[in-house]
């Protein structure tokens, strides 16, 4: 099976020359997440480049930037296939990550409130907007691929951002090796949009927790890692 017949169905424009890129990883990144690709899927770079109307480089740069999320593996004189989903030791060792990283992030980012707390404020608002688009979509039969990925960067902006406000170079690198992952967790499992509303109430938790100190912060974002690892391993076991 390959994934070429999946890129001829969307019926949208031709990609703009300028970011292709960005708007081919998105492209091809909506495939990744969507229902219809299994893994061993082949990604021909010819293929995909015809169907989009973009020249190959643009398609040979984003699959090597998915690449790194884990999303497509590379074998050698057989080109790009959709990788095999996260396995449940690999699954673990994410979440454990994401608790030594996250939770200390949020301790240091807690330090100065101030700083913070508006741009939090704004990324709950647009999670929340977004979650209520995804009930709405979900209601109605479809959700669809545009409106999954502008969701699964909400639900991510709000822990980039507190990465961001550790001003620590070093931990904002790590977020981007840990935001990858998640991507390809999401390929594992059903969470992240079926818990849109438990995520959204956690992470107003860990807002909360800002006028406690850095210490109730840290506790609020360790709870919510933790009820997502817990959601994560249901869900992969169904």
């Amino acid at each position: 099976m390959t994934t070429d017949s999946l890129f001829t169905s969307n019926s949208s424009p031709s990609i703009e020359r300028r970011g292709l890129r960005d708007h081919v990883y998105d492209r091809v990144l909506d495939v990744l997440l969507g229902p219809g690709v299994e893994p061993g899927s082949r990604l021909s770079i010819d293929t995909i480049a015809r169907d989009l109307g973009v020249s190959p480089t643009p398609v040979r740069e984003a699959l090597v930037q998915l690449e790194r999320t884990g999303l497509v593996s590379r074998v050698a004189n057989k080109g790009y296939t959709v990788a095999e989903p996260l396995a449940a030791d690999q699954l673990e060792s994410l979440f454990d990550a994401r608790l030594v990283l996250e939770s200390g992030s949020a301790a240091i980012a807690a330090r100065n409130p101030e700083s913070i707390l508006p741009a939090l404020e704004e990324a709950l608002a647009e999670h929340l907007k977004l979650t209520a688009a995804v009930h709405d979509a979900s209601e109605a039969g479809d959700i669809p691929l545009e409106l999954l990925r502008e969701y699964f960067a909400a639900d991510w902006n709000f822990h980039h951002l507190i990465f961001e406000h550790t001003h620590n170079p070093f931990l904002i690198d790590m977020s981007e090796a840990i935001s990858t992952r998640v991507h390809r967790m999401r390929q594992t499992v059903a969470t992240g949009v079926s818990d849109a509303e438990e995520a959204t109430a956690e992470h107003r938790a860990i807002l909360d927790a800002f006028s406690q100190g850095p210490e109730a912060v840290e506790a609020a974002m360790r709870s919510h890692i933790l009820k997502v690892r817990d959601r994560a391993r249901d869900d992969s076991v169904r």
